[in-house]
């Protein structure tokens, strides 16, 4: 069985309780959701999202049966506070937001997400909307396609690699992930490093497409709202970007002086007030890196609602 990234460290920080509320807002293999359902017993209640159509078929058929309690709609976790109000939903007791691909989704070619296997340069979460990698890599023009992959990928070779593109699609349109990770290979004389040298520009364009910083930001506006007094907020990023946001808006509703030009300090304080749980990141241990290695990026951060 799948298990998820971080588990034991979610339900320590989440603590979901019997009989509670809570909502998962990227269900992706469901092992979260399943050990969430576990603790909050028959009484509790689970409303689980995915904004990807197959990810939600395979949720539904796990948490049917003994798991009652959870209900799981197909929604980008951007609109977590609208879905939990339109099911009934005012306030929870826990939030969860693992922003990580799914284990399916990266084996699967034929979503496109992943540089290790040829497939189509899709890396859509939801499959119907119109905009893919493939109209991305093709139609921007070069310096846009370079900010891109810098803002988002932070990829330091941003602009050699935009230009290999160029070049590369006026012998063809660009259709598979092969072609562009060939591309980009090039660009590094196919040296190799800790990391293969297709990974940020792929993070770039998936990051994207979905438009995922955006959804993020979006996102923990409506956990923090949805959350009932003491209620927690926990999120699993898998790279610098996304932990930086979180981090950032822990900080915000948490709280910080900030020294005026002309001598003095102010506090800042966003509203609601959020408690900190996490100093640092929370990481996986050793022994879980070793038995899956995608965990080694994995960063938890858990806040609490405050009365």
């Amino acid at each position: 069985m799948h298990r998820a990234v971080l588990l034991d460290e979610v339900l320590s920080l989440l603590a979901p309780r019997s009989g509670g509320v809570y909502v998962d807002g990227t269900g992706g293999a469901g092992g979260h959701s399943r050990a969430i359902a576990e603790r909050i017993g028959p009484r509790g209640r689970l409303l689980v999202l995915d904004r990807d159509a197959e990810a939600v078929e395979r949720l539904r058929e796990m948490l049917s049966g003994p798991f009652s309690q959870c209900a799981v709609v197909q929604a980008n976790f951007a609109e977590v506070r609208e879905v939990a109000r339109a099911n009934g939903i005012e306030r929870a007791e826990g939030v969860l937001l693992d922003l990580g691909l799914s284990s399916d989704q990266l084996d699967a070619a034929g979503r496109g997400f992943s540089f290790m296997q040829d497939g189509p340069l899709d890396m859509r979460m939801d499959r119907t909307q119109a905009l893919t990698a493939e109209s991305l890599a093709n139609d921007l023009p070069e310096e846009e396609l370079a900010d891109l992959l810098w803002r988002y990928g932070e990829e330091p070779r941003a602009r050699a690699i935009a230009r290999r593109i160029v070049l590369g699609r006026t012998r063809g349109r660009l259709t598979r992930t092969g072609q562009l990770a060939d591309l980009v290979r090039a660009v590094y004389g196919g040296r190799r490093g800790r990391i293969h040298p297709a990974t940020r520009t792929f993070q770039a364009l998936r990051i994207a497409v979905n438009g995922e910083l955006e959804s993020l930001r979006k996102a923990l506006d409506g956990a923090v709202e949805l959350l009932a007094p003491g209620g927690r907020l926990a999120a699993i990023s898998f790279h610098s970007l996304e932990d930086r946001i979180v981090k950032r808006f822990f900080v915000e509703h948490a709280g910080h002086w900030e020294s005026r030009p002309a001598g003095g300090r102010d506090w800042i304080c966003s509203d609601p007030e959020l408690t900190t749980l996490t100093r640092k990141p929370v990481t996986a241990s050793e022994q879980e890196c070793e038995e899956n290695p995608r965990a080694r990026s994995a960063k938890l951060r858990a806040a609490e609602r405050k009365g």
